[in-house]
C-alpha cells in the first residue's frame, strides 16, 4: 500500500507540471475543466488552481507514508516510475491535441 501512495505521489507531482507552468505563464491550457475535458482550454487561473491542486494531492500522498528519502531506494524508484508513466501518458495526449 506505501508504494503504491508513492507511485500515485509521482503521478500526481508530474500531472500538476504543465498545469501550473503553462498558468503561471499566461497561457490556456488542456483541463478536466474545459469542453470538451481534456482538449478544450481553460485559463491560465485555472490551470495554476488545478496544478496546485495536484501538487498538494501529491505532497499529502507523500506526507501519509511518513518519511520519504530521495535516494538510491525503492520508494524513490516508484515515485519516478508513477511520475514517469504520467509524464508518457501526457505527452501522448497533449500531442495529439495540439497536433489536432
Amino acid at each position: 500500500m506505501i508504494f503504491l501512495a508513492y507511485f500515485f505521489s509521482g503521478v500526481f507531482f508530474i500531472n500538476g507540471l504543465p498545469h501550473f507552468l503553462q498558468g503561471v505563464s499566461g497561457n490556456p491550457f488542456q483541463s478536466p475543466f474545459a469542453s470538451p475535458p481534456g482538449v478544450g482550454e481553460s485559463s491560465p487561473l485555472v490551470n495554476v488552481l488545478w496544478g496546485t491542486f495536484n501538487f498538494v494531492v501529491g505532497y499529502s500522498l507523500l506526507d501519509y507514508v511518513g518519511f520519504f528519502e530521495i535516494g538510491m531506494n525503492s520508494a524513490t524508484a516508484y515515485w519516478f516510475v508513477g511520475g514517469f508513466s504520467m509524464a508518457s501518458i501526457l505527452a501522448i495526449h497533449f500531442g495529439k491535441v495540439r497536433n489536432g
